[in-house]
């Protein structure tokens, strides 16, 4: 799966999830690690979990298998990786806490410039 169909998928199943504030950042030349990251707030523990395995499932459907989760079990803070896309899914203290969107978006004064943001 392309980079740009996996990012479509996410992003839609986070629409349909009820998901908040989905930012996503380009940080190819910033990192190896991955191409983007899709940051995105839950509501709770459980409303968390369940936006992440929900992406999971379906980017295993359209196969595109996840490397790893990480934080299912807290569900406070959980890693989606898939290779090409890495989710986040947060809730919004922990979000506002750890600013992933200013760590990696430092050229810009107003990281929302450079992010997308789901309509």
């Amino acid at each position: 799966m392309q980079t740009d169909e996996l990012r479509e998928l996410i992003l839609k199943t986070l629409d349909d999830m009820k998901a908040l504030d989905v930012k996503v950042l380009d940080v190819r030349g910033k990192t190896s690690i991955t191409d983007l990251m899709i940051i995105a707030s839950g509501t709770s523990n459980r409303h968390v979990t369940s936006i992440a395995e929900t992406v999971a499932f379906q980017a295993k459907e359209a196969g595109e298998t996840p490397l790893g989760t990480e934080g299912l079990k807290e569900g406070e803070w959980v890693l989606v990786d898939l290779n090409d896309v890495v989710l986040h899914v947060m809730q919004t203290k922990v979000r506002d806490f750890y600013q992933l969107e200013r760590l990696w978006d430092l050229d810009t004064p107003d990281s929302s410039s450079q992010s997308a943001k789901l309509h």
